[in-house]
């Protein structure tokens, strides 16, 4: 009797588990996930009071890319400081080099103010050095200047820089056979070495005219003497120095000077 009932209960138990499985699994809600989507990406911005939030999940029309060949151990450099970084720039398409800061010497120059010039006749080059550049004023295309944002002393980095953020629909033409040209709509690719930072360099100063106000050190020039009055008119009177204890009626108090520690606000 045992074996009779196991063996009607092993068919019962097999057909269950065969409409199990063949049961389709709940899907997930496509509403729910768009829901958590669009509250995500609608949480990264703020807009007016009067304005809707449009449903939905924004598009990204292009990016820009980077890959940290070595993290640098030194200081994270600032923006609005000098950087000198090594570079060699190519294009993405072709792999072509069009410029490397290895092919920027200056020339050398002598004593009287000109360039040396070599055996061969033209200018002696000195060794190359790192490019100084702003960092974060918008000297360089957009995808190199915020491209090697948080980078450390010592680091390099690889951009890839979609041609909206180098040079737009813009042609570069040639420049010699170091620095091929650039066509237009040209994505980029940059390895940047952070070598150091520095500070901006301080504008000259114009020399102020002598007896400037404000100049410190000097004296205001003298004054001219009174031209006397021609004969036969009378003298006017000159004003006294005296300083006047009364104020007039319309007359207002001169404002008094504040220190550093008034002028904060409480």
């Amino acid at each position: 009797m045992k074996r009779i009932a196991v063996a009607l209960l092993l068919p019962l138990a097999a057909s269950a588990y065969a409409q199990t499985a063949a049961k389709p699994a709940k899907p997930a809600s496509s509403t729910g996930a768009a829901k958590t989507a669009g509250s995500a990406a609608s949480s990264a911005y703020q807009v007016p009071t009067d304005e809707k939030r449009v449903p939905g999940i924004p598009k990204t029309a292009f990016s820009l890319r980077y890959q940290d060949i070595r993290i640098g151990t030194g200081p994270e450099g600032e923006s609005g400081k000098l950087w000198h970084v090594k570079y060699k720039g190519w294009r993405a398409k072709d792999g072509v080099v069009f410029d490397a800061w290895d092919k920027h010497g200056q020339p050398v120059m002598g004593k009287d103010g000109k360039p040396e010039m070599g055996p061969d006749g033209k200018p002696k080059m000195s060794d190359p050095e790192p490019m100084p550049f702003p960092q974060g004023v918008g000297r360089m295309i957009p995808g190199f200047d915020y491209g090697v944002s948080g980078m450390h002393v010592g680091g390099k980095r690889r951009l890839f820089i979609p041609y909206q953020m180098a040079y737009g629909t813009r042609d570069i033409p040639d420049h010699g056979a170091d620095h091929p040209g650039i066509p237009a709509k040209s994505d980029l690719i940059f390895d940047v070495e952070l070598v150091s930072v520095t500070d901006m360099p301080q504008p000259p100063q114009r020399p102020m005219p002598p007896g400037a106000p404000g100049q410190p050190g000097m004296q205001p020039p003298p004054a001219r003497p009174a031209t006397p009055p021609p004969a036969g008119a009378s003298a006017a009177p000159s004003a006294p120095h005296v300083q006047a204890t009364t104020p007039a009626p319309d007359a207002k108090p001169a404002p008094q000077p504040q220190s550093p520690d008034q002028s904060k606000p409480q």
